[in-house]
């Protein structure tokens, strides 16, 4: 396996007090060990969600882990619940758990409709990582490899403020690797793509630009791409279990059963999560857009500002289609993920409505 540059080393969250080669675990964001008073004059800490497990959040403040619960007002105003990747603030505890206190402003945030709510009837959505750098869309380059799903990674990170970079695994497996890598960089400009065999070090080379001190990368795609196995690979040690996929599908079975921060020795983070099996579109309209960006500015072309793009003149959309300039099956992806975006959002705003007419008439 080829190696990076990264040294086999690296900060377990489920160890306490792993060592970070000094004056490397920098971090813009977080781990600067900061404190402020509170309103009721407490001292209060700083610092960065790792795991998750169940009730239990362990929070890295420079080289220390900090075993942590929510404080009370968390349920009582329905606030929103940290995520592995959030900076909170907490009131430490040397004789039991410390008490986070709340969740700081983030710089970026990857969320989703819940796998059984894609309608928003009950308008929930998954909040699923935070403060991410670069997200790693992994696809297998065998069955597993389905276009439309990248695209849909693609837009909801792009509007979560994040880099997506498209990893292509198991390289060693396709003949012809480079024509999948050519379709998705055709996707979007603002796509990086990266083919590699993590098994036997295939481009893994080309990954180290993005494994920089203060950096966050969230790991994410379906079970059984190899995700697990990249993790240790870009790690340089097993940390991840791994499964076999069944041949028949090119399917596989969640070996990552909940989202995990891994501190590499020189500061630079990667956030891995389980398999995702679905991934419905709410309220993702800028990130399509940005996605198919040359389809947003033909749009602006049209004659009609609500151009429909079917039997209107001066349609800037049916000319480029007519002119070969858009493909058909292009645009109507960018069309069905609109919609679909669209109409979820409006089921979100409609279920958020119920909610507060049945807080109302409780009061009442």
């Amino acid at each position: 396996m080829s190696k990076t540059n990264q040294s086999k080393k690296y900060a377990d969250p489920t160890t306490e007090n792993k060592k970070i080669e000094s004056g490397k675990a920098e971090n813009n964001r977080t781990e600067k060990n900061t404190t402020e008073k509170n309103k009721t004059g407490k001292k209060e800490y700083f610092g960065t969600v790792c795991e998750i497990q169940r009730n239990s959040y362990n929070i890295l403040v420079e080289n220390k882990m900090i075993h942590a619960k929510l404080k009370g007002n968390f349920f009582r105003e329905n606030e929103e619940l940290p995520v592995v990747g959030d900076n909170v603030a907490f009131l430490p505890n040397e004789n039991g758990d410390s008490l986070i206190t709340s969740v700081c402003e983030r710089k970026s945030v990857l969320k989703r409709p819940y796998a059984a709510d894609h309608s928003m009837d009950n308008g929930k959505e998954q909040v699923m990582v935070a403060n991410v750098d670069y997200v790693f869309i992994v696809s297998s380059l065998n069955d597993n490899y389905n276009f439309n799903r990248i695209a849909r990674y693609v837009s909801m990170t792009l509007q979560g403020n994040a880099i997506p970079v498209v990893i292509l695994t198991k390289a060693d497996l396709c003949s012809n690797p480079g024509r999948y890598a050519s379709e998705i960089e055709n996707l979007s400009e603002q796509v990086k793509v990266h083919c590699v065999s993590a098994l036997y070090g295939i481009g893994m080379d080309g990954l180290n630009k993005y494994l920089q001190p203060g950096k966050t990368i969230a790991i994410l795609g379906s079970s059984g791409v190899g995700k697990s196995t990249l993790v240790n690979a870009l790690v340089q040690e097993d940390v991840m279990k791994t499964s076999e996929i069944r041949e028949s599908d090119a399917k596989g079975r969640h070996t990552t059963t909940h989202r995990q921060m891994i501190v590499l020795l020189n500061g630079a983070r990667i956030i891995d999560t389980p398999g995702m099996r679905e991934l419905g579109m709410c309220d993702m309209d800028q990130g399509i857009d940005d996605t198919f960006s040359d389809i947003a500015e033909l749009e602006a072309c049209c004659k009609f500002s609500d151009c429909r793009h079917e039997t209107e003149p001066g349609c800037a959309i049916r000319a480029a289609i007519a002119d070969g300039i858009l493909s058909r099956d292009r645009y109507e992806l960018y069309r069905s993920l609109h919609e679909e975006s669209r109409h979820a959002a409006k089921m979100k705003d409609i279920s958020k409505w119920r909610k507060q007419l049945k807080k109302q008439n409780r009061k009442d």
